[in-house]
């Protein structure tokens, strides 16, 4: 599911990753990035949820595990932006 980064990219972080800004009800992918937080949890990774609001500089996201709803904190570095 993960591929491997560019050489020449390992280790930087882009910093409009960081940056990037949702509102509520915006569907997002859980993509997490090895370099900043090695110990994100695996079974999340590649999930889909909904945005419902902010902690901080960080977004809660509304997941569906099976038929309960679960709420995650997540940085926006570790979110992708689905259309």
């Amino acid at each position: 599911m993960l591929k491997r980064r560019n050489v020449k990219k390992q280790g930087n972080i882009e910093l409009s990753k960081h940056f990037q800004e949702f509102k509520n009800g915006d569907k997002v992918a859980i993509v997490r990035d090895h370099s900043l937080n090695p110990a994100f949890p695996k079974r999340i990774q590649g999930l889909v949820g909904v945005i419902e609001g902010m902690r901080g500089s960080a977004y809660i996201i509304k997941l569906k595990h099976g038929n309960a709803d679960k709420i995650h904190i997540i940085k926006p570095a570790n979110l992708k932006r689905l259309k």
